[in-house]
Order: structure tokens, then C-alpha cells, then sequence
């Protein structure tokens, strides 16, 4: 039994000796596949943010466009201003959408135009759907 007792206590002895940290070189790495790791993941996140940022404005823009119409159609003018207080009633909620006009204002004749907070520009005509190009026969 002593002798079973001496082996177990210099297996014990030399566990302790063989016990250290990770070695600098290993906790560099790790650091290292981290910031990788990182640097591949933030522009993916910024680009998903700023998609929905421009996805937030288009819709903001269609509904705008539809307050408009029914404005239109219930006042026969045009609102004096594009905002959410304006057009609440007609449906219009959203915010940073502004009017433009060419020529005579008329329900076949305007240009709704929003800056998203990714700074991208779109603009919606009476007959299109938001896009990023200014059309020169409606928008100033």
C-alpha cells in the first residue's frame, strides 16, 4: 500500500510541474483569428444596416406618394408641404420625404424625393416605383 502511495504521489508531483498557461504564441494566435474574424463581419453588418435604412426610405417614399394621390383627390391641389402632419389623415406617417415639382402641378405631373440615412437619394414619380434616378421630365 505504501508503495501504491508513494507512485500516486510523484504522478501528483509531476502533474504539477507540467502544469502551466497557454504559451504567448497561442494566445496571439487566438487574438489574431479574432480580429479576422471581426474585420470580415462589421462591413457585412454596416451593409445590412444601411440596406434597411434604404428600404425604410423607399417605403417611406411609396406611402408618401399615395397620401399625395389622395390629397390630390380629395383637395384637387397638392399639399403645401410633404409631412407627416400634412398627411396623416391620407395615411402618411413616415418622415424626410420633400416635393418637387416641374412645371405645372398637376396629378400626373410631381417628384417625391428622400435622403436615407445611408445618405443614398431616391426619388418616386406619379408613375414609378422609388428608384435612384432622378427623372429629368418630373424632379428639379
Amino acid at each position: 500500500m505504501t508503495r501504491f502511495k508513494s507512485a500516486l504521489e510523484r504522478r501528483i508531483a509531476e502533474g504539477k510541474k507540467n502544469e502551466g498557461g497557454f504559451s504567448l504564441i497561442e494566445l496571439l494566435v487566438v487574438v489574431i483569428i479574432i480580429g479576422i474574424l471581426a474585420a470580415i463581419a462589421i462591413p457585412i453588418y454596416i451593409g445590412v444596416q444601411n440596406n434597411a435604412k434604404d428600404s425604410a426610405t423607399k417605403s417611406d417614399l411609396t406611402n408618401a406618394k399615395l397620401a399625395v394621390v389622395a390629397y390630390y383627390s380629395d383637395k384637387n391641389v397638392f399639399p403645401p408641404t410633404i409631412t407627416a402632419t400634412d398627411l396623416k389623415s391620407y395615411g402618411f406617417t413616415g418622415g424626410g420625404v420633400t416635393s418637387t415639382t416641374k412645371g405645372t402641378a398637376s396629378i400626373t405631373n410631381f417628384c417625391l424625393t428622400a435622403t436615407s440615412g445611408s445618405a443614398s437619394v431616391f426619388y418616386i414619380t406619379q408613375d414609378g416605383a422609388p428608384t435612384t434616378t432622378k427623372d429629368a421630365t418630373y424632379c428639379l
